[in-house]
């Protein structure tokens, strides 16, 4: 097998009329779509027809063998009116006007709007990434090659790796967001990861190293031999690391947040706390807050959804809104809050293209696109030099957040001991404890190397996922709990 893997095919069939896969073998056209919209949404203040078509796949490779390979496709639509505070949803698999008329029943039992339409969402004609489908363009073969490619170029690489994943997916989507008033967008949107873990053994010792990529563009990025091999070294370097990791020391101590993809902390920490229904409803911690200070000055964080190929970015949302920047805390103070149409139009502000949706089976709400903290002046090094006792969170893994008390709980998959100023023996098993609105306060460094993620975050709420991105610079947090199994010194 050689090294240099090559992803086109010129052969692929490419696309032509992206609509088409929405309104096929007659059962609706476009003009039927929103006729029917029209009628069904006539007596509501807000909503859509949202159609969709979705192809995925994925394929795991495992112990120098292909394990997994599925493909699917599905379409279908979801109607949604809304009345005051009142949403009545419905949703098929089946994109036919018989199917939207029945689902239209539904809404017959909300309340009469009592107010106006509302406004339609702003026209843009950009476009965030490409229309071409990344499955169609590369044969299953060299997706199975590369898979392959990868087993053997990270066993080859060390001896002590003792078992290799590697997993390739993808998904191409085509959405349509139908209104009352006529309003019609249409997005296409590419999506592709690239996974690979190892695990190597030491002296009867074993650990992990994961490492993935990806975002909204075709294969072609992922086969770059320089790409997946960056992804096996990635990947190894951490296994190595936690191969050499002591117990994790326990206490109160400064921490010490790489860039990148350690803004996971913020995204769970207090990102779901800025989205605009928990603030709606005063659940949030930062209910009510908006002018007050509630992170140390310095502190600024954004949601922008309009960041080209990047894996939580949009050039619409799924209720046809455009994507943009929306600070959510300047200099330490609360600016905003994430909003859907819904929650903007009771709280009397502005949509900010944050409504998102899992599928056609979902109604939208408020949620993130890519999350993330600005970088700052200082120097990441002379950050480090000023912890005297604590730790340096590289990487995390999964975290548990109470969004009402912005209370949360997150392990590390890469930290070291920090004493002096110096980096000392990488830790296993720390966690960091603490809660979204004390722990702004207590940041006293802000690097100037912001970071956004490589692409691989995915966001739950409500029973639904979906794609997301966070970032940060190097952060000095002082006096955060740490969990560990030995005494702090």
């Amino acid at each position: 097998m050689t090294d240099t893997l090559h992803a086109s095919d010129s052969s692929a069939p490419q696309i032509t009329d992206v609509r088409s896969f929405l309104y096929r073998d007659g059962a609706l056209d476009p003009d039927g779509a929103k006729r029917l919209t029209a009628q069904a949404l006539g007596a509501c203040e807000d909503g859509e027809l949202y159609l969709q078509y979705r192809a995925t796949e994925s394929f795991g490779f495992d112990d120098g063998r292909l394990k997994t390979a599925d493909y699917s496709t599905d379409a279908g639509f979801g109607l949604r009116g809304v009345s005051g505070e009142m949403t009545g949803f419905s949703h098929a698999n089946d994109i036919s006007e018989a199917a939207i008329r029945k689902a239209a029943q539904t809404l017959q039992l909300l309340d009469p709007a009592k107010h106006a339409p509302a406004a339609a969402p702003a026209r843009t004609n950009r476009h965030l990434y490409t229309e071409a489908n990344p499955l169609d363009l590369v044969p299953f073969a060299k997706k199975v090659e590369l898979c392959a490619a990868i087993d053997a170029a990270a066993r080859a690489r060390d001896p002590r790796v003792v078992q290799v994943s590697a997993s390739l997916a993808g998904s191409w989507s085509v959405v349509e967001i139908v209104r009352a008033d006529g309003f019609v967008a249409t997005d296409v949107r590419p999506l592709v990861r690239l996974n690979v873990s190892v695990i190597m053994e030491e002296n009867g010792r074993r650990e992990t190293g994961v490492f993935g990529i990806g975002g909204r563009y075709l294969y072609d990025s992922l086969f770059e031999e320089a790409t997946w091999r960056r992804a096996i070294d990635e990947a190894i370097a951490q296994a190595e690391v936690n191969l050499r990791s002591v117990a994790a020391p326990a206490g109160e101590m400064t921490v010490l947040l790489g860039p990148g993809w350690p803004g996971v902390l913020l995204h769970e920490a207090i990102g779901h706390g800025l989205e605009g229904d928990f603030n709606r409803k005063g659940t949030s911690a930062f209910s009510g807050r908006i002018g007050e200070r509630v992170a140390a000055p310095g502190v600024t964080v954004v949601d922008d959804g309009s960041i080209m190929n990047r894996r939580g970015s949009l050039s619409i949302d799924d209720e046809g809104t455009p994507t943009q920047e929306t600070v959510l805390i300047e200099d330490g103070i609360l600016r905003g809050y994430m909003q859907d149409r819904l929650n903007a139009r009771l709280m009397g502000v502005s949509a900010t293209g944050n409504g998102r949706r899992e599928s056609y089976a979902h109604a939208p709400m408020p949620r993130m696109t890519n999350t993330f903290a600005k970088a700052g002046n200082d120097d990441p090094a002379e950050l480090l030099s000023r912890v005297k006792n604590g730790i340096f969170a590289k990487s995390f893994g999964g975290g548990q957040v109470d969004i009402v008390s912005g209370k949360f709980v997150f392990t590390c998959t890469e930290a070291y001991r920090v004493q002096d100023g110096k980096l000392g023996d990488p830790i296993k098993g720390a966690t960091i404890i603490g809660d979204g609105p004390t722990a702004l306060t207590r940041v006293i460094g802000i690097g100037n190397d912001l970071a956004l993620d490589e692409g691989i975050g995915v966001c739950g709420k409500g029973g639904q996922s979906v794609p997301a991105g966070v970032g940060q610079p190097t952060l000095l947090l002082d006096g955060l709990t740490v969990g560990g199994t030995a005494a702090a010194a």
